[in-house]
């Protein structure tokens, strides 16, 4: 209860109740705003993996491709220079 003031005493205790109830509230309210913190960035962490998974793949399915093509245009070059040999 406050003391005697030339206000209503239920006006003060009304008061002195909410200030209780919201620095009481303050460390559930600090706790709620970590852990959305934390977890929204946790979902940024899983989506940035994932999107790196699939531009890694595609950059592996590039260079296969351009490995094949090389290893293809090789035996089409050898055989092209033995076929000019045989003709002469």
């Amino acid at each position: 209860m406050a003391f005697p003031t030339s206000l209503n005493s239920q006006i003060t205790d009304a008061v002195s109740q909410a200030n209780v109830k919201v620095v009481g509230d303050a460390p559930a309210m600090a706790m709620g705003n970590l852990y959305i913190s934390t977890s929204q960035a946790l979902a940024n962490a899983a989506h940035n993996a994932t999107a790196n998974q699939q531009q890694s793949s595609v950059t592996m399915q590039a260079s296969t491709t351009q490995g094949v093509a090389t290893l293809l245009s090789i035996d089409i070059g050898s055989t092209g220079a033995a076929t000019a040999r045989i003709r002469r």
